[in-house]
């Protein structure tokens, strides 16, 4: 539980938090059809399906987390989920209506100190965008270390017919599920010494790495996955992937690209770009108009190629990384 000064803060603003496992998801509502404007209008992201199922697992009285009120009605909310030895700031939420810094401060060490009470946990990530307010400074006053991140948008039906050319003595297919296990292993290589890395602890091991791609490919963590824009590079001698690009879409005519790697000894040859020019080209033929993805900004090699490729920056955000 917070200490005195949350719990006077409170006071000052007349701001109630609540367990989110006490509430009905209805009374959210004007939360999230806010939220989801949100998603739409600034990242060209349907975000229904997972308003969707957060509301499932709010009903359901599973979803660990708050919610903000002041003056009777919703402020604002977020949640997290628990996962070994660390938990995942899943999303937070506050209305422009209210005073979103204050709120989304409040919300935050709320979670973070039931995280710090929680056994067992060791770390904690957030990747919060769009949340509502710029909560750089209030992850970094919770020792939180940042991580800088673009969102980057391509505007498709530009892309030159000869544009994409064939990789010389390699595989490019279109992705097969029975590459979910090598496809595991090629993200922990790809990521060991990978700033990204540091980010998701997902990629460094073999473990995460296939929970990471489950959720993509079944379980619509991130849009319905599109294995006809989806491709695996590999060897003509070797089963073993040397890269991939793996898309989604997240709303009508917008696809996001969810991963791109390489492996350490194949980068620096054009192999990535290959690659995403090609479920470029696949997007393009299935009447898709726009494709957006994410990079870290100290990655200035891939923020050099999206940039080459025509991708421009819609929104720059922070990923938070808390260890105990």
């Amino acid at each position: 539980m917070p200490g005195a000064e949350p719990t006077l803060s409170l006071l000052r603003t007349r701001v109630e938090l609540t367990d989110l496992r006490r509430i009905n998801s209805r009374k959210l509502q004007p939360l999230f059809d806010e939220e989801e404007r949100c998603w739409l209008q600034q990242l060209r992201w349907d975000y229904s399906p997972s308003l969707d199922l957060i509301r499932n697992f709010i009903d359901s009285h599973s979803l660990l987390g708050y919610v903000a009120w002041q003056n009777g009605e919703p402020a604002g909310y977020g949640f997290y989920v628990l996962e070994d030895h660390k938990g995942l700031i899943g999303g937070l939420y506050v209305s422009a209506r209210f005073p979103q810094a204050e709120v989304a401060r409040l919300l935050l060490r709320e979670i973070l100190a039931s995280l710090r009470h929680t056994p067992h946990i060791e770390r904690v990530e957030a990747q919060l965008m769009p949340s509502g307010t710029d909560l750089d400074n209030v992850l970094a006053g919770e020792n939180f270390r940042l991580y800088h991140r673009q969102f980057m948008l391509l505007t498709l039906g530009q892309q030159a017919e000869d544009g994409v050319k064939p990789v010389s003595g390699m595989n490019l297919e279109t992705w097969n599920d029975r590459w979910m296990a090598p496809a595991g292993q090629l993200i922990r290589l790809a990521y060991e010494n990978h700033i990204d890395g540091e980010i998701n602890d997902q990629y460094r091991s073999e473990a995460g790495a296939n929970r990471f791609l489950r959720n993509i490919v079944f379980l619509r963590g991130c849009g319905e996955f599109l294995s006809q824009a989806s491709f695996v590079l590999s060897s003509p001698q070797s089963d073993v992937p040397i890269g991939m690009v793996l898309t989604s879409a997240v709303a009508p005519g917008v696809a996001h690209t969810t991963q791109i790697c390489v492996l350490p000894g194949y980068q620096g040859q054009g192999l990535g770009r290959r690659m995403l020019e090609t479920s470029v080209a696949a997007l393009e033929r299935m009447g898709y108009t726009g494709l957006s993805l994410t990079v870290t900004s100290v990655n200035h090699r891939a923020v050099g190629l999206y940039e080459r490729m025509g991708f421009r920056t819609i929104r720059r955000f922070s990923a938070g990384v808390w260890k105990g």
